[in-house]
């Protein structure tokens, strides 16, 4: 176990590169992660867009 106790010194040592480590990981994590989950979910719950006469009708009749 000499990486995990040379990792040890290394979080002792320098907790604001640790972190900065840390930080980077789950960065990296959540988007190669999350991202593909929400495309799979996204294409089994597609909404039809709505015609621009309708939304600019709506819009003028609520600023009028």
């Amino acid at each position: 176990m000499p990486v995990v106790e040379k990792l040890k010194m290394f979080i002792v040592q320098e907790p604001v590169v640790a972190a900065s480590c840390f930080i980077a990981g789950v960065g990296l994590f959540l988007p190669a992660v999350v991202r593909p989950i929400l495309d799979s979910l996204e294409t089994s719950k597609q909404v039809p867009q709505p015609a621009l006469s309708d939304v600019s009708i709506k819009f003028r009749k609520m600023f009028i």
